[in-house]
């Protein structure tokens, strides 16, 4: 989207939102311009600019943000930002928290570093935080970046990752194997090739050789941990004539508690101390 067109939507909505202002230019001009209601054309004059003045910050602000991260798209690297921390700050964003997060950045050409970053913690974004897993674009000169929910999403399980290779007539699932998966997500950027739901890559050789490789390692280690893994959970199984239910995890005991709130079944009170015995808990 243009910056222009990005302006004209955001003055649309800042004029929505201060309707005001251009109503009181036209009661004003609409009686004839009467000295009575001079005290309208002022204000609504003033109100109009400020709403102007307005849309062109939030405008100038869209713009910067959607320059860096084309930037970033362009000559960053891809990292994997490891959650270390999460703390609560107390603040909702459009009935939504705010939390701060302490990573562990590392990837190819960069070196490690720790950082903090504040996020919205949307329900969307509430599994991806709680498996402590991201994908980050990083500058590998400035350090500066920016997290890719997207990819992250991928990386940290939320989304499937399936790759069928024709020639092994196979269909191979790596969800939630984050190793390959940066793996093939840095390949496919040096390729240029976009990240959507669905990647077909037989008319690009080169990277559809690369994927693969990594797609077979990855199943290879798979395959080769199975037997290990395998015997000590029959050993349990016969051990033990009852197995206890699985623990619910950190993103579903949030979701659980988001239900309880928005239905009206625990007061806000409630709400914020439970989310931050949850988060404490981590």
């Amino acid at each position: 989207m243009s910056t222009f067109w990005r302006y004209v939507k955001i003055q649309a909505f800042v004029l929505l939102c201060g309707i005001v202002g251009p109503i009181f230019l036209v009661i004003y001009f609409a009686t004839g311009a009467d000295p009575l209601l001079q005290w309208m054309f002022w204000t609504g004059l003033l109100i109009t600019v400020a709403d102007v003045l307005i849309a062109l910050a939030i405008t100038g602000m869209g713009a910067r943000s959607a320059a860096k991260t084309a930037a970033l798209e362009q000559t960053g690297v891809l990292a994997l930002a490891q959650v270390t921390g999460i703390q609560e700050t107390n603040t909702r964003i459009n009935e939504q928290p705010l939390v701060k997060l302490d990573l562990q950045i590392t990837g190819p050409g960069v070196t490690p570093f720790a950082s903090q970053d504040k996020v919205i913690a949307s329900i969307s974004r509430l599994p991806m935080i709680t498996n402590r897993k991201l994908v980050a674009l990083v500058d590998p000169v400035t350090m500066e970046y920016q997290i890719d929910w997207e990819r992250s999403a991928l990386v940290s399980g939320m989304m499937p990752a399936n790759f069928t290779i024709a020639e092994d007539n196979r269909t191979y699932d790596l969800s939630g194997q984050t190793a390959p998966l940066m793996e093939i997500l840095q390949i496919l950027k040096a390729h240029n090739i976009g990240f959507n739901n669905m990647i077909d890559l037989r008319a690009n050789p080169a990277a559809r050789q690369q994927v693969q490789a990594v797609v077979r390692r990855a199943a290879q280690q798979t395959t080769a941990a199975a037997p290990a893994a395998a015997a000590p959970q029959a050993t349990s199984a016969t051990a033990a004539p009852y197995l206890a239910p699985p623990e619910p995890s950190t993103a579903q005991r949030l979701q659980e508690l988001e239900t309880l709130r928005a239905t009206g079944a625990i007061s806000e009170d409630e709400y914020t101390a439970k989310r931050q015995q949850i988060i404490a808990d981590l």
